[in-house]
């Protein structure tokens, strides 16, 4: 259920805001009324409510005001309703992130499609906070690799995780590292784990599935293309690994 505040100062309109739509159809309920925008600001911290339906000229303070002073701190979406001469006004708000812009007479039919389109993404935000929660705690799982900007004291251990870090997005192998410091792999491996805690093959991995992680979290991405982005030009090994390290798919 979905907490309403109505800020408008005219009598008629606002009263005709809180009784006439048919709010619990559309999962809502009014929590409150304000006949200002200070009013409103007193409300908007009194119910926290997630979504206002404000006009924008108003006494004492008007409605582009108190969203630019409160919709930032309290996260709540906002939908403007305005006189046609107004209504350029009122299109400002476009940098407060209103959602909806409603002219007088307000037409419910449009007001209820604004108010589906602000639970439509109210609901995916809520989606994509838990899906950012069970990321960081994957995230975790793998161990977090503080050696970004860490020098172990052994040269070659320092040379490995930097080229590690700089050459993740590309085929890099133990071996390549060993010709290019001329020194074995079994005593640049042995070195590494005793630095470290970790084989090489074993940090590169970790390390690559902790970028992954970093660009589910950002959301922008398939996830065939963060494999690749990654390191990983095998898809399905890409998704065995990052099970094997996170334990979820």
């Amino acid at each position: 259920m979905h907490k309403v505040l109505i800020v408008e100062d005219e009598d008629i309109m606002r009263k005709g805001l809180m009784f006439v739509p048919k709010w619990q159809e559309v999962d809502c309920i009014v929590v409150g009324e304000a006949t200002n925008g200070l009013d409103g600001l007193e409300k908007i911290r009194k119910y926290k409510p997630d979504i206002v339906i404000v006009d924008v000229n108003m006494p004492v303070m008007d409605g582009l005001e108190m969203l630019e002073k409160s919709i930032d701190e309290y996260g709540y979406d906002a939908i403007i309703v305005s006189g046609y001469g107004e209504f350029e006004y009122a299109r400002k708000g476009i940098s407060l992130g209103v959602t909806e812009y409603l002219l007088k007479p307000v037409d419910y039919s449009k007001l209820y499609d604004a108010i589906k389109k602000i639970q439509a993404k109210r609901n995916t935000d809520t989606d994509i906070r838990n899906v950012i929660r069970r990321i960081d705690v994957e995230k975790k799982k793998l161990g977090v690799l503080n050696f970004e900007k860490t020098e172990t004291g052994n040269k070659y251990v320092d040379y490995m995780i930097k080229a590690i870090h700089d050459r993740y997005p590309e085929k890099i192998a133990l071996s390549d590292i060993s010709e290019e410091c001329k020194m074995s792999c079994t005593y640049l491996n042995v070195k590494f784990k005793n630095e470290t805690g970790y084989t090489f093959n074993d940090y590169l991995n970790r390390y690559r599935i902790q970028k992954a992680v970093d660009l589910l979290r950002e959301n922008n991405y398939k996830v065939y293309e963060i494999a690749e982005m990654v390191g990983f030009s095998d898809y399905k090994y890409f998704i065995k690994v990052f099970k094997k390290y996170t334990g979820s798919s």
